[in-house]
């Protein structure tokens, strides 16, 4: 059976759970304009398994429409369920609406969910805010090791030098994929004081850190 606009409506109006999951997954194969109205309704869905199927394509289907985009993505970061709030943190980042740093902010230190947090954290680097370097810097200092390491990996997507005296002391963490992490964001800061940093890393006991080290000094 071919996938239609309406047999993809038809099964988003189904009282069947199943129905209304295919029908999110189904709407991969439409033209992007029209799954971006399809998907509206999946995300007002009252189970979260469907809001969460619907927001995760946002990332891409977002596009065609970025402020309506902000203005969905906001209202799901209020959602009930910590999965969805997170999905709606990560496509905020990947569409680079730098209009809602505000509410992620707010979010992160309103949210008790690591979930959330961590979702938050790591798609600051995606957006690229100048804004969120503080936000980095504080979750650096988080007692979870994901927001942490979420943390390294955005400071070196941000590109602020100012971040590599703040990596320094992580260089050598006891859990390796910290300092995996580190090698990485200081390979893509780029300063004298990254490269004498990823020197000591070339021999870290961890082959995979040693050769990411390696890896962002040539």
């Amino acid at each position: 059976m071919s996938i239609s606009v309406e047999s993809v409506k038809e099964l988003l109006s189904s009282e069947d759970l199943g129905d209304r999951l295919r029908a999110v997954n189904q709407i991969r194969e439409l033209e992007p304009k029209t799954a971006l109205e399809l998907v509206q309704i999946a995300i007002g869905d009252k189970n979260s398994r469907v809001r969460y199927s619907a927001v995760s394509q946002m990332d891409t289907l977002g596009e065609q429409d970025l402020d309506l985009s902000l203005q969905l993505l906001r209202e799901l970061l209020k959602d009930p369920e910590a999965d969805v709030q997170a999905a709606a943190a990560d496509c905020l980042g990947a569409l680079k609406l730098h209009a809602a740093f505000e509410d992620l902010d707010q979010l992160y230190h309103q949210s008790q969910e690591w979930l959330v947090q961590f979702s938050i954290i790591a798609t600051l680097g995606a957006l690229g805010d100048p804004r969120g370097f503080n936000l980095l810097k504080e979750a650096l200092n988080s007692g979870n090791a994901l927001v942490q390491t979420a943390a390294i990996s955005s400071f070196g997507e941000l590109g602020n030098l100012e971040a590599v005296p703040l990596l320094t002391s992580y260089a050598a963490n006891p859990d390796w994929q910290i300092r995996y992490r580190v090698a990485q964001a200081l390979g893509n800061l780029g300063s004298a004081e990254a490269k004498s940093i990823l020197e000591t890393l070339v021999n870290d006991e961890v082959e995979a850190v040693a050769k990411e080290a390696k890896l962002a000094l040539e």
